[in-house]
């Protein structure tokens, strides 16, 4: 069976982040969102990594509330 995954991207300038994660690497994928925020030599701010977990946990919640959507196949 197919997994389902998630799709969240961020362009900003020059830069292109997009992540591409199932149900179980939420967690790791906001850690990474903050690992991310904190290097330097990133363009992605703390403002872009809360915005992306929010985005992130409401993608979680619309899940959780539709049982019986279709699942996203790739």
């Amino acid at each position: 069976m197919p997994r389902e995954v998630n799709v969240l991207a961020l362009i900003k300038d020059h830069e292109r982040y997009v992540y591409v994660y199932d149900d179980e690497s939420r967690d790791m994928l906001l850690r990474l969102f903050r690992q991310q925020a904190a290097d330097v030599n990133l363009g992605l701010n703390w403002f872009d990594a809360a915005v992306l977990t929010q985005k992130a946990h409401e993608q979680a919640a619309s899940a959780s509330a539709e049982p019986d959507a279709p699942a996203r196949r790739f």
